[in-house]
């Protein structure tokens, strides 16, 4: 014979903490589900459904624009008359910038084909699952390696007169050692340098490059490929 189930009543409005069939609420509560918020969602329907949302508001979005504002598009192409200077579209200018300072096969091969190895590969690379700081553990490890790294780009970089990127990446060095030097008691900006991870610093000096270099094949370069100021007439 099976065991009698338990149906004894019971005064309580949290039926996570009285598991039975039947409760009365008293009169001063309510009957609810103390839930607690968790940090993970499921990726169907919760992302999904999100995701469908923000992908319906951006088309309604661009087809509202398009109703009151025309594409910058020029007249046709003429293969006997070519533009000059023949730009690419803005998300392919930092690429041709670079076809300016490299040889076509380092600006226009090895380089992307390196970019894009690195970000598939860098995300598997010494998983940071507690999101450390760069500068938590081994630190002088990472000096010397972080210095090494870093003046081998800047020689690289120098030489071939890139001052589009050396920039950046001699800014983005120093901020990261001077994330480095905190002292005993750093202050708050201390605090969020030597916070942030190395997948973070590499984004940034990536990110940075990137929007230098559009902005200049985008508005410093003419004919020719030519620097010219935005202001000054072609």
């Amino acid at each position: 014979m099976s065991e009698p189930k338990d149906f004894t009543a019971s005064m309580d409005s949290d039926s996570h903490r009285t598991p039975v069939r039947v409760a009365f609420v008293t009169r001063r509560t309510s009957p609810h589900v103390e839930a607690r918020d968790d940090k993970n969602v499921m990726t169907y329907p919760e992302v999904l459904l999100r995701a469908a949302v923000a992908v319906e508001v951006l088309l309604l979005g661009l087809v509202v624009w398009s109703l009151f504002w025309d594409a910058p598009l020029e007249g046709l192409a003429d293969p006997m008359l070519t533009p000059n200077p023949a730009k690419a579209p803005w998300y392919f200018l930092g690429l041709q910038e670079l076809l300016h300072y490299f040889p076509p096969v380092v600006g226009g091969v090895i380089i992307p084909t390196l970019v894009v190895m690195a970000l598939i590969v860098i995300p598997y690379f010494g998983i940071n699952i507690e999101a450390e700081g760069f500068w938590i553990k081994d630190r002088e490890k990472k000096m010397r390696v972080l210095g090494s790294v870093a003046v081998a780009l800047v020689a690289f970089l120098a030489w071939f007169n890139v001052y589009a990127v050396l920039i950046p990446t001699v800014l983005i060095a120093g901020i990261m050692f001077l994330g480095a030097f905190a002292s005993p008691k750093p202050g708050r900006l201390r605090r969020w340098l030597d916070s942030k991870p190395l997948s973070f610093w590499i984004m940034s000096w990536f990110l940075t490059a990137a929007i230098i270099l559009t902005a200049i094949g985008t508005f410093f370069r003419g004919a020719g490929w030519a620097w010219v100021m935005p202001w000054s007439a072609e």
